[in-house]
């Protein structure tokens, strides 16, 4: 099995089958309520396979507090499967400072990161491609994300949209969807401070 990981690095690692390995005894990614116990493997885009992580519905969320946000990147898209059961997705984020959190989402989306971290286009534009062409077309930009909110074990993000006047737009999205357009569009993916803490592992 091999790391799905950025290309900067150009280097391939390899990951145990013991998914332990990665997170340590407290592996399990938020976002679920199912109890997986198996290893993960990482995705790459020309991986085959069926799954499905249930969608949240929206939450009102708690009061605004200091984000504090620390900027991280995508170290990968992995896939985790349990015999019997559906087959499911997350992209670990990391800090600088060697903290990490993973977040589970969705098969499309997974497969829309791993397109961006491999740089390997499709054969017609995905959604995600869409969206940036659109943005360029308008000329737009993406001047960063954050995902700045943990409420109930689900995540949440927003994209922020700078307009050819110079006027900051800030659209609420999935961090999944945030996340393969900020890739797309090379920007910056920050997350707050408040839920690095709630949700991260340590190397």
């Amino acid at each position: 099995m091999v790391r799905n990981g950025p290309r900067q690095s150009g280097e391939r690692k390899n990951v145990s089958s013991d998914f332990k390995d990665l997170f340590g005894e407290d592996w399990r990614p938020h976002d679920t309520n199912d109890d997986p116990q198996s290893s993960g493997e990482p995705i790459t885009p020309s991986d085959s396979g069926k799954g499905g992580a249930e969608f949240t519905s929206e939450t009102e969320n708690q009061g605004p507090r200091a984000l504090n946000e620390k900027e991280v990147k995508v170290s990968g898209v992995y896939l985790q499967q349990e015999p019997g059961m559906p087959a499911q997705h997350f992209v670990l984020l990391r800090d600088n400072r060697g903290r990490r959190v993973p977040i589970w989402v969705g098969p499309f989306e997974a497969w829309a990161i791993s397109f961006a971290i491999e740089e390997q286009p499709a054969d017609r534009p995905l959604t995600h491609d869409l969206m940036k062409i659109l943005l360029e077309k308008l000329n737009a930009t993406v001047d960063r994300i954050i995902i700045d909110d943990l409420w109930r074990d689900t995540f949440y993000a927003k994209i922020t949209v700078v307009t050819p006047d110079g006027n900051y737009l800030e659209i609420d999205a999935r961090p999944s969807d945030a996340i393969a357009l900020a890739l797309r569009v090379h920007a910056p993916i920050y997350m707050a401070e408040y839920v690095l803490e709630q949700t991260v592992h340590k190397e």
